[in-house]
């Protein structure tokens, strides 16, 4: 018998869930349908949402010029209008839940990645995930 508590709802159900065989469960402690369909999903199969960064270039044809001796490290290149540096990563994040057994593969890829500056919160960049149906987006305009 396994136990969880069931985070859908303020109320937090402590749900007791027995294996009856590979694809049936028997749930109980719920005080609605929503304990039950998560006590099924998180374990017979699991899914998060991702929250990663990767790497930010900047557009072709821009000049890169290093920062003064007193200036911060931060970037690579001059400070912009209003004394900030251009961004060296870009949030990302899934747009829906993932399975939860290949995000260490997800990872890879979106390390892997590298998007040209400007970008837009919303903008799609990995469709599709690795098949699963479920985009990567950018989560903040840069």
């Amino acid at each position: 018998m396994t136990e969880m508590i069931c985070i859908t709802c303020p109320m937090g159900c402590h749900l007791k869930i027995e294996k009856l065989s590979e694809s049936e469960l028997s749930v109980t402690g719920n005080r609605c349908a929503r304990g039950e369909n998560y006590a099924r999903e998180e374990l017979l199969s699991p899914k998060r949402v991702v929250t990663a960064t990767c790497r930010a270039r900047r557009k072709a044809g821009s000049a890169a010029v290093a920062p003064s001796a007193g200036a911060s490290a931060v970037g690579s290149a001059a400070p912009a209008e209003g004394g900030a540096y251009p961004p060296r990563r870009i949030p990302l994040r899934t747009k829906g839940a993932f399975p939860k057994e290949r995000i260490p593969e997800l990872l890879g890829e979106i390390y892997a990645l590298e998007l040209e500056l400007p970008v837009e919160r919303g903008q799609v960049c990995i469709a599709d995930a690795l098949g699963t149906g479920v985009d990567v987006i950018v989560t903040r305009t840069m």
